[in-house]
């Protein structure tokens, strides 16, 4: 029997305390977040996610989605809960109020959303799939596109995907063979097959938007002839009434590891009507707006996964009894001690509760700074934060979900054998989560993406938005008596990024492989140098609290114990990390294909 509790109090500490996100309410997207709508706001999501969706995960795990000519069919009472999520107004959280969305800044939705995927990972895609698709409407197409869907789907009435993977291709999008031909009325006849499209059939909505890539006929051969369509389930009348059932059909459903709950569909599109969403041969450009907010929005279901696996590896570890603590009996009255007080335990529940405190204030940092890369009204802060999140995606994606992984293989391990057993819960959580670092671009592919792309755009400007505010915190601490420890040893990490930076760099100019060997671990080395910046601002601000008299001492003292473990035990990975890095490519790549 699991548990579920939403970390509310540790949202309001890096929203309100870390991000002092109140200081831009001057912004006028941000006018309406004050603390008290923000706090109303995540009480509420809390309360949804905890009593509404959270019982229906094990359920979704083991009905799993029915597929029948045609049709699909999503887990009991899933349709009731999303009947009450989308009246509840969650879909749109944080879209235009001028097509009905509600308009709240991107930080109170990645909050939310946590908190969704936490209580039940299935059920969060199809939400977050369809604000995706509405927000990429949004940005690129035409304004009688968005008068179109946008209403519709900010009201969570349709749904939306996006259409991408094909059998024959999956990163490689330059090879898809999906094509678009023109039609007199401006309307494109969509043929080809698209795989792994969650979302791509179910019974939550009454239409489904998909967002397609395809190949106008004629144009060029690779990237640089997709184009992207809106190609509705059910084509829109003039009225804005459904129309004709679109020539677009399920033609089947994965039967998968995890994440049950979610409808996984072969799409096959037979001639089907498409619009085309931007301009033409620009598509791979307008569905990367999707591919981001995706990819910050699976990095949120990592750390979704590892908190919820931590909530209940800490349940577990306080009631089993196994053994005598090393020091003596803590619990001499009962026949052991529960297993927390064993020092692998606790490294096991303190290595899941630094990545989950540390891994909320990254996702919600970044969250923050997209929203300031739409509406800062200075154009510098606005590319400032645009470079920030752009740099940034990629680390976010892959890092919190491999260790959203490692935290639920972690929770699994603690509960010993009954983990294993699928009554507990905890297999589910470690099943659900490993898709998370296949889908929305594999985790290689944003080590890659990190070190092909990022680092050298505009001659590393984007570097310099994360390089030197670490900088500055160093300087600013390293004379602090309570914080000289903390400087020091983010200080040590800093400096292997910068050389493990330079090496890349370097060697990467003589041989694309060297900078390809090294992504993984460099991706990793950069990700624990963020963590443990925000580490040390989140020292500093528990610091204050403490200082000032709060009332809440055993909060922010197990902050800084925390912010230690992760400081000592965890941030000194980095050494290892560039030892690696710097070990070059030669012992993984030498052998040929034929000796392996």
């Amino acid at each position: 029997m699991t548990v579920y509790q939403p970390p509310l109090r540790d949202m309001r500490f890096v929203l309100h305390e870390l991000l002092q996100v109140e200081r831009y309410q001057n912004i006028p997207a941000f006018a309406d977040a004050s603390m008290e709508t923000i706090d109303s706001v995540l009480e509420e999501g809390g309360k949804f996610a905890r009593e509404v969706l959270f019982p229906l995960n094990a359920i979704g795990d083991e009905e799993g989605c029915i597929f029948d000519n045609g049709e699909v069919t999503t887990p009991s009472g899933f349709k009731e809960a999303f009947r009450t999520y989308r009246e509840a107004g969650w879909v749109g959280l944080e879209g235009d109020p001028k097509f009905g969305g509600t308009g709240l800044p991107q930080f109170v939705a990645t909050a939310a959303a946590e908190m969704m995927g936490s209580a039940n990972l299935s059920f969060e895609t199809y939400a977050g799939l369809t604000m995706g698709a509405a927000l990429t409407i949004d940005t690129h197409g035409d304004e009688e596109q968005r008068r179109t869907y946008l209403p519709k789907m900010f009201a969570g009435e349709w749904g939306g995907t996006m259409n991408l993977t094909e059998p024959h291709c999956g990163t490689d999008l330059g090879l898809l063979r999906t094509r678009a031909k023109p039609q007199e009325d401006g309307t494109y006849q969509i043929a080809g097959t698209k795989i792994f499209i969650s979302a791509g059939e179910h019974d939550l909505t009454e239409n489904i938007i998909h967002l397609v890539l395809a190949r106008i006929v004629g144009a060029p051969e690779g990237t640089r002839g997709i184009s992207l369509f809106i190609v509705p389930k059910h084509l829109v009348n003039p009225t804005g009434d459904l129309g004709e059932r679109n020539a677009v059909a399920c033609g089947s459903i994965e039967e998968k590891m995890g994440i049950k709950g979610s409808a996984t569909c072969v799409m096959n599109y037979e001639g089907a009507t498409g619009f085309l969403l931007g301009e033409p041969n620009k598509g791979l450009r307008a569905m990367f707006t999707m591919m981001n907010k995706a990819r910050l929005g699976v990095g949120v279901q990592g750390l979704s996964m590892g908190e919820v696996a931590y909530q209940n590896a800490v349940a577990y570890a306080k009631d089993r009894l196994q053994g005598r603590a090393l020091s003596g009996a803590r619990s001499p009255e009962a026949a052991a001690d529960p297993i927390i007080v064993h020092p692998d335990v606790r490294y096991m529940l303190m290595t899941m509760r630094a990545f989950a405190e540390g891994g909320r204030a990254l996702a919600l940092w970044i969250a923050f700074s997209l929203d300031l890369s739409r509406h800062d009204p200075d154009t510098r802060g606005r590319q400032d934060a645009d470079d920030l999140v752009s740099l940034i995606t990629p680390v976010v994606k892959a890092y919190l979900t491999d260790m959203g992984f490692e935290a639920t293989n972690l929770g699994l391990q603690v509960h010993g054998g009954a983990g294993f057993i699928r009554e507990t819960g905890m297999e589910q959580y470690v099943r659900d989560t490993r898709i998370t670092q296949i889908y929305e671009g594999t985790n290689g592919i944003q080590a890659l993406d990190l070190v092909g792309r990022k680092l050298p755009a505009h001659y590393g400007r984007a570097l310099r938005q994360i390089f030197h505010p670490i900088d500055q915190f160093i300087t600013e601490t390293k004379e602090d008596t309570n914080l000289r420890e903390v400087s020091d040893l983010l200080a040590k990490s800093f400096g292997r990024l910068q050389l493990a930076t330079a090496w890349i760099g370097e060697q990467g100019l003589k041989d694309p492989e060297q900078a390809g060997a090294a992504s993984r671990d460099y991706l990793r080395l950069f990700a624990l140098v963020v963590m443990g910046y925000l580490w040390g601002r989140m020292s500093k601000v528990a610091r204050a609290a403490l200082a000032g008299g709060t009332q809440e001492t055993e909060f922010y003292e197990a902050k800084l114990v925390t912010a230690e473990f992760f400081l000592t035990r965890m941030l000194p990975e980095t050494s290892s990390l560039l030892s690696k890095i710097m070990a070059g490519k030669d012992s993984m790549m030498a052998l040929e294909a034929e000796q392996f």
